[in-house]
């Protein structure tokens, strides 16, 4: 028998007449991406697979992550891991210090595979380039951070820093790999984010799950909001923050009054609705009416997030908003804690433009650093405060990160190259060890020596507070590599 003449015979309501006039209307729609989401609306043609259910695995510790990336290699060497051995042996190549078979002698030293050839300075030749910058103690655990980052160091207690990542790119590609755990080369994959929101259900049916700010990934699988074979109902959405246009393209050209724009909406959602009969397994389709129904309840919750007005003064200065070189960042950071306490599952803040990043210190790696350093380091510490003080710091994940760190070495007069060998992140909140140093890097902080961790095992690390197993998030057919998944950081963890 046809599908045809199957609905025909059937005594009541088929389920397909039943999502069909439920999607037809406004409330119908919520309806259906609410079905969608919860796998009832998807075929489940795989014996013992199913879609996820929206609840964790086990118990989480954590609700949300903030994820920082600052695009372009922040030096390692000048801001969570001091080696006092490079101001010893300044001026010496390598191989003239007392540590060429720890770096020449090492296997990591093949952990890398070139997206562009001859992408990096002569090892073997280049001098070592001394500390640019002194370190102090912070907090009672008396960890180490350089003078650059004198707010993040009063906060040192509530952070784990992790000084032994590498990643396997040494050009910007490995931006992409920090949030994919894939090489660019490999191609594009999920991101960390879309798998969060493909794993949990939302916090709130008013705002996206997954948000990107800031000066993204141009050209990088959808600026590091990449679904990819997840579907493009968990891609990110990228937001502006821009409290004088908060929701840029969203307002109608002629305003409209609340009743128009719901009726407005409810035709739309009735064209569309038509058009998801005619095509039921569209997943573009049923990710577009999805966004369609939530970008008309973004334009009242977007601007309520960025009303900052509402902030007291003390919060705004805490966050530098009265500072012209703080303000910028500041506001993303501020719109990132209010964004978390309105049930974003997953908020990512790049800072740091141009095409490869700003923080990218070829040359001038004091001007670079020092300036770059004061615009973010008091809005992150400000972050990691309120977030502290209300209460969400004990479930919300932060991670610090950047694709690689810099070199040891010297490249022309003042700046250092890519270094994708051993540099540092950290990660605080939510069930995560405060005031400790995981990892280490060698003498000369070149090749990460101590509990290595590949950036995989920070994505497990995160899904495991969050109370998701990477292995029951697989989709038939998309089998995933051991490295994707990671290990957690167990160090790290209360």
């Amino acid at each position: 028998m046809d599908e045809h003449h199957a609905m025909c015979a059937c005594p009541g309501p088929t389920r397909r007449g039943f999502l069909a006039d439920a999607g037809m209307g406004f409330v119908g729609l919520a309806l259906g991406a609410m079905l969608h989401r919860d796998g009832v609306v998807r075929a489940n043609s795989i014996p013992g697979w199913g879609p996820p259910d929206g609840q964790p695995h086990f118990p989480p510790r954590a609700k949300r992550v903030i994820w920082l990336m600052m695009r372009g290699g922040v030096s390692h060497l000048e801001s969570f891991d001091p080696k006092p051995e490079l101001t010893k042996n300044a001026g010496k190549t390598i191989n003239e210090s007392a540590y060429k078979n720890t770096v020449f002698g090492s296997p990591f030293l093949r952990n890398v595979r070139e997206q562009v050839a001859n992408n990096i300075i002569d090892k073997t030749k280049v001098k070592i380039y001394p500390t640019q910058i002194g370190f102090k103690k912070g907090g009672q655990s008396g960890i180490e951070v350089s003078d650059w980052w004198p707010h993040v160091r009063g906060c040192v207690d509530d952070i784990a820093v992790i000084r032994s990542m590498y990643t396997t790119d040494n050009n910007h590609g490995a931006q992409m790999e920090f949030f994919t755990g894939r090489h660019l080369l490999d191609g594009c994959y999920p991101t960390i984010g879309a798998w969060v929101n493909y794993g949990l259900g939302a916090l709130s049916d008013d705002l996206p799950q997954f948000i990107s700010m800031g000066p993204a990934l141009e050209h990088q699988c959808l600026g590091a909001t990449d679904a990819n074979y997840l579907g493009p109902e968990n891609s990110g959405v990228t937001l502006k923050i821009d409290p004088a246009d908060p929701l840029p393209f969203a307002r109608p050209g002629v305003p409209l009054g609340a009743n128009e724009a719901a009726m407005k909406a409810d035709l739309l959602g009735r064209l569309n609705g038509l058009s998801a009969l005619e095509y039921p397994n569209d997943p573009k389709l049923r990710a577009r009416i999805k966004s369609y129904e939530l970008a008309f309840r973004m334009q009242t919750a977007v601007p309520e997030v960025l009303r900052f007005q509402e902030e007291n003064e003390a919060t705004r200065r805490l966050y530098g908003l009265d500072q012209d070189v703080t303000r910028p960042f500041g506001q993303q950071m501020l719109a990132a804690r209010r964004l978390a306490e309105r049930g974003v599952r997953f908020i990512q803040v790049f800072h740091g433009d141009g095409a490869a990043g700003a923080w990218d210190a070829h040359s001038g790696l004091v001007a670079n650093h020092s300036t770059l350093c004061a615009q973010v380091d008091k809005p992150i510490a400000g972050l990691i405060t309120d977030l502290k003080q209300r209460g969400l710091l004990e479930d919300t994940v932060v991670v610090w990160a950047t694709e690689f760190g810099r070199t040891p070495c010297a490249q022309g007069a003042d700046g250092r190259d890519h270094h994708n060998y051993g540099f540092s992140i950290w990660m605080a909140g939510g069930g995560i060890r405060g005031g400790i140093v995981h990892g280490a890097t060698d003498e000369l902080g070149f090749h990460a020596v101590e509990h290595r961790h590949y950036v995989t095992d920070v994505h497990a690390t995160v899904l495991h507070l969050l109370g998701l197993d990477s292995r029951r998030l697989e989709i038939p057919g998309r089998k995933r590599l051991e490295v994707d998944h990671g290990k957690r950081i167990q160090e790290i963890l209360v």
